[in-house]
């Protein structure tokens, strides 16, 4: 599957070049001869003789890159005297901040916003602790806490090389939902310093965002913060796809007018992301449904199953189906990868009932290529940004936890996701909705708020239920 330039491979070239003749008009052409995209093109400085040009462009990945690099060097009369990789750039000193909310020009507001006067309010915290939520920061912020053992497709790099990601988490958290995100980036991956960390930490914040870290230790350290603490713990790696995958599937059900109580679903990964995804779509009314690992479907008579995959089998694949996925896909009308590369290909997926859905989300490369799938499915989707309905969670992880502040919510759960993706598919009307539109853009103006307000409707009912 060929792969585009992107931004997120984007350079500025600064070129010094002759003033006249033809050099300028050829950095084009040099640039789309190695498949090359140009951006932008800026006079930096200019003289009679020489002028200097900034030539921004996108590329494909690092190699592509310098080859870019290389051919305009090699243009007559070109030298390059700098190239800097846009992405690093934005990253340098990191992308978030902490700003102060109240003005500290004199010493009254000095003495209001710290001491003496900040004791009385620390008093009136101390007499009822529950006032923290009304008089800090607590109200609005979230922790998102990794152990750096899964981040991205990139794996078990470590806290240090998470941060960047967490950065961009608590970014986005931000622009989304006006929520103070910190990142949390854990030097231990013991389930026991984890948990506890997390717990001796949480009087600071109004919910828990665990990220990237890997199965099945994410399983129990979700479980035990959520026995343990009076704020929501979420896990975005899994709750947060499966609302997507959730909310996706739903419209694209609607466009080929099936049911999700009645079609046969296949899926492929059983890790986090896919066990959240089988047990969200199990509530939300899913029947049939195989579950496949590298092992091949999971059913009951697999041995040396761990407690998930024990659970899986218990749960699903009645008809008791041995085989491997490509059989599993047989007669399916809909397929959910969150597992591995080129699994899958067209004959395979020819092999599916008529109108079938392919969700394949596996990055950068699908389970099966997109463009084959297309071939022979009513509806695709990926987790890329380069073909139409990505399946992001930056499309739920704000507004969920926007709702989830707002109510003052001690706990998420599956009535609140489901919620959330019912939510977030009726942000797509119905004028808009068909094979290339099934899940809005993450830029849409009202998907924040929408998620938000259903989140927030379910899990204050549930508090007037408890009689909080």
């Amino acid at each position: 599957m060929a792969t585009l330039p992107s931004v997120s491979y984007s350079i500025t070239v600064r070129l010094e070049l002759d003033a006249g003749g033809s050099a300028v008009g050829s950095l084009t052409n040099a640039v789309e001869q190695v498949g090359g995209m140009i951006t932008a093109l800026d006079v930096a400085a200019a003289g009679h003789e020489r002028i200097r040009i900034d030539v921004t462009c996108a590329a494909r990945d690092t190699e592509h890159a310098q080859a870019i690099v290389d051919a305009l060097g090699a243009i007559d009369g070109v030298i390059v005297h700098k190239v800097s990789d846009r992405t690093f750039l934005m990253h340098l000193g990191g992308k978030i901040e902490m700003k102060s909310k109240v003005p500290l020009r004199n010493r009254d507001e000095l003495s209001m916003a710290y001491t003496p006067g900040v004791a009385r309010v620390s008093q009136a915290i101390a007499a009822n602790k529950d006032d923290a939520r009304r008089l800090t920061i607590k109200r609005n912020s979230v922790a998102v806490v990794t152990d750096g053992s899964a981040v991205l497709g990139l794996g078990n790099i470590g806290p240090e090389a998470a941060m960047p990601v967490m950065e961009g988490k608590a970014a986005l958290f931000k622009r989304f939902a006006d929520i103070d995100a910190w990142p949390i980036a854990l030097d231990t991956q013991d389930v026991d310093e984890i948990v506890r960390t997390v717990q001796v930490i949480a009087p600071g914040f109004g919910g828990i965002n665990l990220e990237d870290i890997s199965a099945p230790r994410c399983f129990e350290v979700e479980a035990r913060l959520r026995e343990l603490l009076d704020i929501p713990v979420f896990h975005d790696d899994q709750h947060g796809t499966a609302i997507v995958v959730l909310a996706a599937l739903r419209n694209a059900l609607r466009v080929v007018g099936k049911k999700l109580s009645e079609v046969r679903i296949a899926m492929s990964g059983a890790g986090a992301a896919g066990t959240a995804i089988l047990k969200l779509l199990m509530h939300a009314g899913a029947r049939d449904i195989i579950v496949s690992d590298v092992h091949g479907a999971v059913h009951t008579g697999r041995e040396n199953q761990d407690p998930n995959l024990q659970w899986i089998a218990e749960n699903t694949n009645p008809a008791g189906y041995s085989g491997d996925l490509k059989g599993a896909v047989v007669g399916a009308d809909v397929f959910i990868g969150v597992s591995a590369p080129n699994l899958l290909d067209g004959e395979a997926i020819a092999e599916m009932n008529d109108d079938s859905i392919i969700f394949a989300l596996a990055n950068p490369d699908p389970e099966v290529d997109p463009e084959v799938a297309h071939l022979h499915a009513a509806v695709v989707a990926t987790g890329r940004s380069d073909y139409p309905n990505q399946i992001n969670n930056v499309l739920v992880f704000p507004g969920f936890f926007r709702g989830l502040l707002d109510a003052q919510s001690h706990h998420v759960t599956s009535d609140m996701m489901v919620a959330a993706a019912e939510a977030l598919a009726d942000v797509v009307s119905e004028d808009e909705l068909g094979p290339n539109y099934i899940i809005p853009s993450v830029f849409h103006s009202d998907l924040s708020t929408h998620v938000a307000t259903a989140v927030r409707e379910v899990a204050q009912r549930g508090l007037r239920d408890q009689g909080e």
